[in-house]
């Protein structure tokens, strides 16, 4: 299933893409699944799937230009890990050596705007650079999770544009990664059944059309099993958690001459089998 948050007629809910339809089960679950991360929480997804599969006859409930997108977890508590070098394209034009352990930084709900919405380049800096990234949304949460069972442990895939504002991440990697609504999340979770076999992806980034970021997930340095497992040993993972695998080779600061965004532009994020995270950019009002 491809599953969205969005906001419909000015109310939250959620849902399933069903071809150029919004299948809304936020209304039709009703009060035990408030929103797509209650369907993990619940044990609700293959609930979720009949309901789906039961509507398919009927009409969708929206169309897909009705829904504003908001990030694939919504929640204010949401935690996503975010790995910094992960893979060897980015980790050479960054001038970093193999790395013993994976490199990792946090990125607060704040800093993330969804599918459609303007990212903001914010007034303290003109160095807003983009980073895409293949993001994992845990499905079952634990402890100190097992390398060989840690692929259990997804609910779905997603798509992070992470907004870096390198000058400010010079001197803290926190507040250049932070910056309210720098970044975004979305357009929607694919679960791992839809998806298949997640080294096949392909991850690419244009900037006003312009291919910028170009890599087979299957290049990133770590695995995707073992991150799982070195997160969980440092705290419980919960559904609903977030891990964006980091960036490949290609980011603007490292370009020569250097390329940053600024308002206008239009910056999208496409990862074969999921979709396209499309946004625009707009600068922080005074």
């Amino acid at each position: 299933m491809k599953l969205a948050s969005v906001e419909l007629h000015g109310k939250k809910t959620f849902g399933a893409i069903v071809g150029s339809g919004f299948v809304d089960l936020g209304a039709r679950l009703g009060p035990s699944c408030p929103d797509l991360i209650a369907l993990f929480e619940t044990d609700a997804l293959a609930r979720a799937q009949e309901t789906v599969q039961g509507s398919a006859q009927a009409a969708a409930d929206a169309r897909l230009e009705e829904l504003v997108y908001l990030p694939v977890n919504p929640r204010r508590d949401m935690r996503m890990f975010a790995l910094g070098w992960a893979y060897k394209a980015h980790q050479l034009e960054a001038g970093k050596e193999d790395l013993a352990h994976p490199n990792m930084f946090s990125k607060h709900p704040q800093s993330l705007v969804g599918h459609g919405q303007p990212i903001i380049r914010p007034q303290l800096s003109d160095r807003f650079d983009f980073e895409g990234e293949v993001a994992i949304v845990i499905g079952k949460g634990g402890r100190h999770i097992p390398v060989a069972k840690a692929m259990a442990h997804i609910g779905g895939y997603s798509i992070v544009m992470d907004g870096s504002v390198r000058d400010y991440q010079k001197h803290s990697v926190t507040a250049g990664k932070n910056f309210d609504a720098s970044s975004s999340f979305g357009p929607w979770l694919v679960t791992p059944d839809e998806l298949g076999d997640p080294k096949k992806m392909v991850l690419s980034t244009r900037l006003n059309g312009q291919l910028m970021q170009h890599s087979g997930f299957d290049l990133m340095a770590w695995d995707l099993a073992e991150l799982i497992a070195y997160v969980s040993g440092i705290c419980a993972l919960e559904p609903g958690d977030v891990i964006s695998t980091g960036t490949p080779g290609g980011v603007g600061h490292r370009r020569d001459p250097q390329v940053f965004m600024k308002a206008g532009d239009v910056l999208e994020v496409e990862v074969s089998g999921i979709g396209v995270l499309r946004n625009t950019v707009a600068d922080e009002s005074a």
